[in-house]
């Protein structure tokens, strides 16, 4: 009886884990917190990104990811939040931030690049970099 109850517990873990958790929600850290990122991969994705969104978790953001390394400009057309931008280079460091970006409100917006090369781009609420003391060559660990 007792197995029957463990078993049917672990096919319901299972089953809830694969119809009801995000595929594209992973993990982005640095040193103790953790962010839950939803991955921007597709083309469409990367393009909406955090657009329209009235706010945004503490512990949560975007992270676009690039094929390979390259100068990825940002701007922040259609976006109500104001971000902390981190692009990141193939070795997980941070290469550039933009802290405390805010939303666009006109109709031509201004991109934001950096001119240095990343292959990831992390988008959490402003005043995170601030707060956690994160700044360029410092590392961060994917749970992709």
């Amino acid at each position: 009886m007792k197995k029957s109850l463990i078993l049917i517990s672990l096919i319901i873990i299972v089953f809830l884990s694969v119809f009801f958790i995000p595929k594209n929600m992973k993990k982005v850290c640095f040193k103790n917190t953790c962010f839950n990122v939803e991955l921007a991969i597709s083309s469409a994705e990367k393009e909406k990104g955090l657009m329209f969104r009235d706010n945004l978790k503490n512990d949560a953001g975007m992270l676009f990811v690039y094929e390979r390394e390259g100068m990825y400009s940002f701007w922040m057309k259609n976006t109500k939040i104001t971000l902390d931008i981190i692009w990141i280079d193939s070795d997980f460091k941070v290469a550039f931030i933009s802290e405390n970006t805010e939303p666009c409100v006109s109709d031509i917006c201004q991109s934001i690049n950096p001119g240095i090369n990343a292959k990831y781009v992390l988008e959490i609420n402003a005043g995170t970099v601030e707060k956690l003391g994160m700044k360029v060559n410092d590392k961060l660990d994917f749970k992709l």
